[in-house]
């Protein structure tokens, strides 16, 4: 089964950049990353008067839009679907999944923070917490703390954590 980490933070923590560098990271050192990014508000991909745009105005419950480059694909849906839900219809020939935000999910997570903010941790081992990117005053006992602006090492922890045993196991 696909891995999922989470990057959580609070507003304005810099996740998304965080995200970045660790999803270039792991591309450069040979790994197929998925990403998903939760929005808690409606977003449009396909504009109003564009063909996949009427295509859902007409009617379609799912609409894929297809180039030599790229596939997206606009569907309808009932709930705001869980990590594993899209992990399981979305994600195949991924080493790694790695979310932005997600932080109420059960999945393993690492926690951007700035001390700068002055904002207290999101979250605690009990919300499975594994690791902290940044600089907090009194990181929870056995939680390692990773350099924000330095993807290198906390890449190299998802791969012992969660990537080498994958990519073993597709060799035999």
């Amino acid at each position: 089964m696909v891995p999922i980490v989470s990057i959580v933070g609070k507003s304005d923590s810099g996740k998304t950049t965080f995200l970045e560098k660790v999803v270039k990271t792991l591309v450069n050192r040979g790994y197929k990353v998925g990403t998903i990014k939760h929005d808690a508000h409606s977003f449009e991909i396909d504009h109003q008067g564009k063909d996949s745009w009427r295509h859902k105005q007409a009617g379609a419950a799912v609409t894929v839009i297809s180039s030599p480059a790229k596939i997206a694909l606009v569907a309808d849906a009932d709930h705001d679907h869980t990590l594993a839900e899209l992990r399981d219809k979305f994600f195949r020939d991924v080493h790694i999944i790695v979310s932005e935000g997600y932080k109420r999910e059960t999945h393993p997570k690492i926690e951007v923070f700035r001390s700068e903010l002055r904002r207290e941790l999101l979250c605690t081992t009990d919300d499975n917490l594994i690791a902290i990117a940044g600089d907090p005053p009194d990181p929870p006992a056995g939680i390692p703390v990773f350099d924000l602006n330095d993807p290198g090492p906390i890449c190299n922890y998802l791969e012992e954590r969660f990537l080498r045993k994958e990519t073993n196991a597709d060799e035999q």
